[in-house]
């Protein structure tokens, strides 16, 4: 029924497509006219269409105001996109086909683009790039890793640079000061690429500023993600953190990693694959205890139960060269979606360093969280948000759902010649792989490039070692060699070429049958130890080139014609889509290509997600060890326990996301606040509601606003004093229990604000007359041109303090929220719904964090210490010199307290 209402409607991807052809049409005509424009003609076009968008009607509402802005860019649209195609032809001598104006459109309307693999998606995002960066605003492309950022900035920059536009770069490593301006740079130009963890770690360190001028990044505006798939979905559940150390003894982290071993699994402790959690039974809490010598395990002092869950979980859910490599000492995690090396991340809570303790690596400092973010939230923040990938079809519902994002599949350029053959099941493992190299020997004798992918570091290069017993030349591409992968990925259709890869298999770079020249003739160069410092060089590499051409053209013709490159899976992922990306490097572009997997009943999914069926068939029917069962019902099968892990993980995203979205109000409302401090906004204003608001809580900590003055208890009105006092110590000898005893709450209230406010204004005076006796001091005697007033030195103190402040008790919040979340769940045994119980929580103690700022940062501005340090003589830096000795906890010498 369904299919036959479909058919009757039609397919509503189809109907998308279709309904903007005549745009493509309208492009297509604008072609001609402009291939005839000089160089310098179709440059003005960019000032052209920046005069159009400047005189667009505007509103004082944001989203109205997005709104027009669309409607603007809509209309130029048709020629911006024959602009680029003209530049492309001229500057790369790449023209953008119709589809790929297709993908375009759907990106600049906000859509997930799923474009095959070899169709150009790094062309395609010129044209949404170029029309976006038009506004003034800034896009941001982004990729999954420096090198496809930096490629493609240098690449597709060329583009933009001939039609006037700037184009900037972010990369990860240092912060120097060389390296901020550079960062800083980048983020002012139209267009801008990097990688997802760059943007995220710059948005948090952003918002961890001391000052305006620290910040790098403008208001977010628009971006197009790459991958999309990878960064949106397989990383969502991944928080970007960033971190301070906590100094933490590496014992207990030893004494368990010898304390894990002796427990045994099924007795001690039980395993949960899927959740990826370890469970300690009565027997092994008991066991535990004796080992360690305690009476309790789960002492809140000692934390021995934590730590030694982490042990287990170290031992049994993570495995050396599938979860993470040790690499020059050191743990490093390996992405479980790429296969890359997760430079710089560390498991939390304990977890990383359980794993060094296993490896008996050195034990790092555990960590306390400064900031942090998921990228679910983070590209929320954009008020426009689109993305491409190969694969996205699977998981259009959750793109809908979480980011409301529609996915519309781009028809490809040429027909699709790829073959998909049936899975092959084998019931062990070794047999699996046995059938694998067997696959490969017979597709290597006829000159086939074959591309074989691996789940994991440990399997390449069980299959590896295979392949040399059996006399086969090949490259592995692993985490372990993630250097060479453009290289290698380049080269993987080349004549007989056998490559092994884990699941990074080189997204970026196409596989080109019969090898890629350019990679050639670098190579051959690099052999002759010939580079840019050789006279000759362009002419030598032109050269290269040529003979590289000649010999990838009939290695080309050559690998068409035995049916061109061959993708082996050696086992299926969790996901269908990480399939799909695999199977998508065969036959690009209309080229003829196939694909297989070859599973076992040892596969993890398999083992863990319901292979029950599978493994009582073969058993029923006595299938021998080395027999495989080739059926598409069994296919089936295997997609159907894909389709439930692949629910199960949204269901978890979907969790993580619902208690992150209670954090991220909180999240956006401290960031919106402490941006006005940082820019002084409002400053003086808000101190004093601070103070308003500190003497009222003083009061009704001791007095009631109904209470009558007979009714008043005069050890409540001494400690009230004692308190203020305490606040203010400037009150000490000026203010008593006599000034207040005969006053009902609304005057006492009033009295005491003003002996405050009074007080705070008088501490302001002596601040001015101290900084400037200093700065007279320090210019002999002559005095300054300028007083300073308390607008450009109170203020700038208050800032100081209140950052401080604001930051301390932000830390202290992050810390909170995650004892909250680590416990929450526990609720449920009430019955009570642990989110609504979170929110309720967690909003309890945001509003103590907001209260603690108040009376913090009060309390700190009329205790300010100063100390003497002025170390330059230079003028234009002498107030900022000063500032420096306006800190309540400056150790320096002649301090002394106001």
């Amino acid at each position: 029924m369904i299919k036959w209402m479909l058919k009757l409607l039609g397919d509503p991807n189809e109907k998308k497509v279709k309904s903007m052809m005549g745009i493509v049409e309208h492009i297509n005509a604008l072609e001609p006219e402009f291939a005839a424009l000089t160089d310098e003609q179709l440059k003005a076009k960019t000032q052209e269409f920046k005069e159009i968008l400047a005189k667009r009607p505007t509103s004082k509402n944001f989203k109205e105001d997005l709104k027009l802005e669309k409607e603007a860019l809509d209309k130029i649209l048709p020629e911006a996109f024959a602009t680029v195609r003209e530049a492309g032809k001229r500057v790369l001598n790449m023209r953008h086909f119709d589809v790929q104006l297709i993908g375009g459109y759907f990106l600049h309307n906000g859509h997930i683009a799923e474009m095959r693999t070899g169709e150009g998606k790094t062309l395609v995002a010129t044209l949404p790039a170029y029309l976006n960066a038009l506004t003034g605003k800034g896009v941001h492309v982004i990729t999954v890793n420096d090198y496809l950022a930096k490629r493609d900035s240098e690449w597709m920059g060329k583009i933009y640079k001939f039609l006037g536009l700037t184009v900037g770069v972010v990369l990860s490593g240092g912060m120097g000061a060389r390296d901020f301006e550079v960062k800083k740079h980048a983020y002012q130009c139209d267009i801008t690429y990097g990688t997802n963890n760059e943007f995220g770690f710059d948005y948090l360190r952003d918002n961890m500023a001391s000052s305006p001028q620290m910040l790098v990044q403008r208001p977010f505006n628009y971006a197009i993600i790459d991958e999309v798939d990878s960064i949106l979905i397989d990383e969502a559940r991944t928080p970007l953190i960033i971190s301070g150390r906590l100094a933490q003894s590496a014992e207990t982290y030893q004494l368990m990693a010898k304390i894990a071993p002796q427990l045994q699994k099924d007795v001690d402790y039980t395993v949960d694959e899927k959740n990826k959690n370890v469970i300690l039974t009565e027997e092994g809490i008991d066991h535990a205890q004796d080992l360690i010598g305690i009476k309790d395990l789960f002492d809140i002092h000692t934390q021995y139960a934590h730590h030694l869950l982490q042990a287990l979980k170290a031992k049994e859910l993570f495995v050396k060269d599938t979860d993470y490599v040790v690499k020059n000492g050191e743990v490093m995690i390996v992405d479980e979606f790429t296969g890359r090396l997760m430079e710089g991340r560390r498991w939390s809570d304990g977890l990383h360093q359980a794993v060094e303790a296993k490896e008996g690596v050195e034990i790092q400092d555990e960590t306390q969280t400064l900031a942090s973010i998921t990228f679910q939230n983070l590209f929320r923040l954009y008020p426009k948000l689109s993305g491409m990938t190969g694969t996205a079809m699977t998981e259009e519902a959750e793109f809908g759902k979480i980011y409301r994002l529609e996915v519309t599949a781009i028809p490809t350029n040429k027909p699709d010649r790829r073959v998909d053959y049936p899975d092959v099941i084998y019931k062990s493992e070794v047999q699996k792989y046995l059938a694998v190299i067997d696959d490969i020997v017979a597709q290597h004798k006829i000159g086939r490039p074959v591309l074989v992918g691996t789940i994991s570091i440990e399997k390449s290069e069980y299959l590896s070692a295979l392949l040399r017993q059996r006399g086969i030349k090949h490259n592995v591409l692993n985490a372990k060699h993630h250097e060479k992968e453009a290289h290698i990925i380049a080269q993987a259709g080349r004549w007989g070429a056998v490559t092994i890869a884990t699941n990074m298999a080189g997204r970026g770079t196409d596989i080109l049958l019969g090898g890629n020249a350019e990679y050639l003739a670098k190579a051959e160069l690099e052999d002759r130890g010939i580079d840019e410092t050789n006279p000759d060089y362009e002419a030598i590499k032109e050269d290269a080139l040529k003979r590289a051409r000649l010999i990838t053209e009939e290695e080309h013709a050559n690998v068409i014609e035995v049916g061109g490159l061959h993708v082996i899976g050696t086992e299926r992922h969790e996901s269908r889509r990480i399939d799909n990306q695999l199977r998508g490097r065969a036959a690009r572009q209309g080229d003829p290509g196939s694909t297989r997997f070859f599973l076992s009943l040892e596969d993890n999914l398999m083992r863990i997600f319901g292979g029950e069926k599978i493994t009582q068939l073969m058993t029923a029917l006595n299938v021998p060890e080395n027999m495989a069962i080739d059926s598409p019902l069994i296919t089936k099968r295997i997609q159907s326990a894909q389709k439930k892990v692949e629910t199960f993980h949204f269901d978890m995203r979907k969790s993580v996301l619902e208690y992150d979205d209670v954090m991220n109000i909180q999240r956006e409302k401290f960031y919106r606040q402490r941006r006005k401090v940082l820019f002084g906004e409002g400053l003086y204003e808000d101190i004093l509601y601070m103070m308003d608001r500190e003497v009222d809580r003083l009061i009704k900590s001791y007095i009631s606003p109904e209470q009558k003055v007979e009714e008043y208890v005069y050890e409540d009105l001494q400690a009230l004093i004692r308190e203020l006092h305490s606040i203010v110590p400037q009150l000490a000898n000026t203010f008593d229990v006599a000034d207040i005893q005969s006053m009902r709450f609304e005057p006492m209230y009033e009295k005491i604000k003003d002996f405050v406010i009074e007080a705070y204004k008088g501490h302001e005076i002596e601040i001015i007359n101290f900084y400037n006796q200093i700065v007279n001091d320090y210019n002999g005697g002559t005095g300054v041109q300028e007083p300073f007033t308390p607008h450009n030195v109170v203020r700038q103190l208050e800032k100081d303090v209140l950052l401080k402040v604001v930051d301390s008790k932000w830390i202290d919040h992050l810390h909170n929220i995650d004892m909250l979340r680590e416990g929450i769940g526990l609720r449920a045994y009430g019955q009570k719904d642990p989110l609504i119980e979170y929110k309720k929580e967690a909003y309890g103690l945001f509003n103590k964090m907001m209260y603690e700022i108040q009376s913090e940062t009060v309390k700190h501005l009329f205790r300010t210490r100063f100390g003497v340090q002025i170390v330059n003589n230079n003028p234009e830096s002498q107030e900022d010199e000063v500032y420096d000795i306006l800190d309540e906890n400056n150790p320096d010498i002649d301090s002394q307290e106001i």
